[in-house]
């Protein structure tokens, strides 16, 4: 598969990026060497490879729930840089 620069303008599109033209080439030799490692890996054959769905073959190992003592509401308020009667105020990170 040839990687053109129309073929980085549809992706950067679809992507919702800004490509400058300076970065067109760098970008193309990049993902003409991925598409290379890829083409590579499919020579190979995998017919009696089953396929890995885990890293490991563990069981998560879970602990039972177990209720313990926490912080009153009050002191762990009383912590807080900001706060107001009963929650925690945190700075606004996500403008609409």
């Amino acid at each position: 598969m040839e990687v053109t620069n129309e073929l980085i303008e549809k992706l950067a599109h679809l992507a919702r990026l800004r490509v400058q033209p300076a970065e067109k080439e760098t970008l193309r030799r990049d993902m003409q060497e991925l598409i290379g490692f890829v083409e590579k890996l499919q020579e190979l054959d995998t017919s009696g490879v089953s396929p890995l769905l885990h890293m490991t073959s563990e069981i998560n190992q879970l602990r039972d729930d177990v209720i313990i003592p926490s912080l009153e509401r009050k002191d762990a308020l009383q912590l807080a840089p900001m706060k107001d009667e009963s929650f925690f105020l945190v700075p606004k990170v996500i403008k609409k």
